[in-house]
């Protein structure tokens, strides 16, 4: 009798099993969504332990099985072809899961803080005429929700949109006109992914782990104090809005934030470059990490609006990276420059440029390089500036030169050619100059295709920010 009752508890067990099924996806696979072309993207999701999975794309029928794992956990991996679509995807275990409407292009993350998240609807420069035209149902948006999280976390909420006036007005308009020119200039699908938050400090994008592990971060993670509109613990947004879309296939990373560690600014020279190292490492690949250095603003503590910005310009020398300075389109007033058309397309020529190999796109504005003393004079070499510098059309400005006594004074200064001259009668041997270095300076030394440059200093001086 036992016999035949576990018999027929094992008959209802698979046919509840089939009845029901097991298959679940997180939320970034789902109808609309957009795969990167050309490469070995990675699916994944939930099935019953040792349930077998097989998942199919439409565009080579190729099916790729595996199994769920002990934690119920699987994985494939699908090799794409190049920008097309729409495809299909269909996912089969106990269960049949079927994705539609999937594209394949170029898929760019998205993140940082509120000059990230601003959408159209928010107010932007010439907003009204772009939102009419956003008409491009081959870029796809995916807004990751607000949340926060101790430990990482295995899905997101949020879903893929096309993109139509309806959903651009409530996306991030920095991503929208980077991906509307990447489209524009390449032809192919865009999926953009937004995961930002206003108001949050680099720390709560990293994993905990690179912070705890060193002292000089974690001591200054210290510094930040709690506020009412985001966290600031270490890895909180990461958990929650970055670990779950781990390891979606990327083309690469834009980011736009720094704003809120003028709190603690003399450590973002080591904070930033490991948050780029660090999601490369967890990505298991070294994507494009394209960025935007903080415009002038009023900043409440002398010099840390500045310090940020510089650290932001050291931090190129990771490789694979790119700033873009927009110290001539900011409001000192408005922490939220409304002019996010320039913003997103000086990226995209980053991207057009570097990731793309696009010929004969300026991507940068002037970039010190080195200094040459000769003299009471000294000369300043730029990078991007081989064919010439030039003003506003008023003299230069925002130069100070100083001898060994560390006493800036104000410079005067010359372009030559695609050089500066420096110099001052109070200062007869100098050693170090500084350009644009305050939190409100708003310089006016362009190269000649009108792309501005970076604040800098050439000495390495004691900087006091309070």
């Amino acid at each position: 009798m036992k016999k035949y009752n576990l018999l027929g508890l094992l008959i209802l067990s698979a046919f509840w099993i089939n009845v029901t099924g097991n298959i679940n996806l997180p939320a970034i696979f789902s109808n609309h969504m957009v795969l990167q072309q050309n490469s070995e993207v990675s699916i994944w999701g939930w099935a019953r332990p040792n349930e077998q999975v097989s998942v199919t794309g439409s565009w080579d029928g190729v099916e790729v099985k595996t199994l769920g794992d002990n934690h119920a956990n699987w994985k494939v991996i699908l090799n794409t072809p190049k920008a097309g679509g729409p495809y299909s995807i269909t996912i089969k275990g106990y269960n049949t899961v079927v994705i539609n409407d999937v594209l394949i292009g170029e898929v760019w993350l998205c993140s940082g803080q509120s000059n990230m998240e601003w959408t159209p609807g928010a107010g932007i420069v010439n907003g009204n005429e772009e939102i009419k035209k956003a008409n491009y149902p081959n870029i796809r948006f995916f807004s990751v929700v607000n949340r926060s999280a101790d430990c990482p976390q295995q899905d997101v909420s949020g879903n893929w949109q096309g993109c139509n006036p309806e959903t651009m007005v409530n996306f991030s308009a920095i991503a929208y006109f980077f991906g509307k020119k990447i489209h524009d200039s390449l032809n192919v699908p865009i999926g953009l992914i937004n995961s930002s938050w206003g108001g949050t400090p680099a720390e709560t994008w990293v994993n905990a782990n690179v912070i705890s592990k060193d002292a000089e971060l974690a001591k200054a993670a210290t510094a930040l104090s709690e506020v009412p509109w985001c966290p600031v613990n270490p890895g909180a947004a990461y958990n929650a809005m970055i670990a779950p879309v781990i390891p979606y296939n990327l083309a690469g990373v834009l980011w736009y934030q720094g704003e809120s560690n003028t709190a603690n600014p003399d450590t973002y020279i080591k904070l930033f470059p490991a948050l780029i190292q660090s999601w490369r490492h967890k990505w298991g690949k070294d994507f494009p990490f394209y960025y935007v250095q903080i415009a002038p603003y009023e900043y409440g503590t002398p010099n840390a609006g500045v310090m940020v910005m510089d650290a932001q310009r050291l931090s190129m020398s990771v490789p694979n990276t790119g700033m873009v300075v927009i110290n001539d389109i900011g409001n000192v007033k408005d922490i939220h420059p409304r002019n996010k058309i320039d913003v997103g397309y000086r990226l995209a020529n980053w991207a057009l440029a570097k990731t793309y190999g696009k010929k004969d796109i300026v991507f940068s504005g002037p970039l010190f390089n080195e200094q040459k003393i000769d003299g009471n004079k000294i000369q300043l070499i730029f990078d991007y500036a081989q064919n010439g510098l030039k003003t506003d059309g008023q003299p230069l400005k925002d130069f100070q030169i100083a001898g060994e006594d560390q006493v800036f004074y104000e410079a005067i200064a010359k372009i030559k050619g695609n050089t500066v001259i420096v110099q001052s009668p109070k200062v007869k041997k100098p050693v170090a100059v500084r350009f644009a270095w305050s939190n409100t300076a708003e310089p006016n030394l362009f190269n000649t295709e009108g792309l501005p440059a970076s604040c800098f200093r050439t000495d390495n001086w004691e900087m006091k920010y309070k």
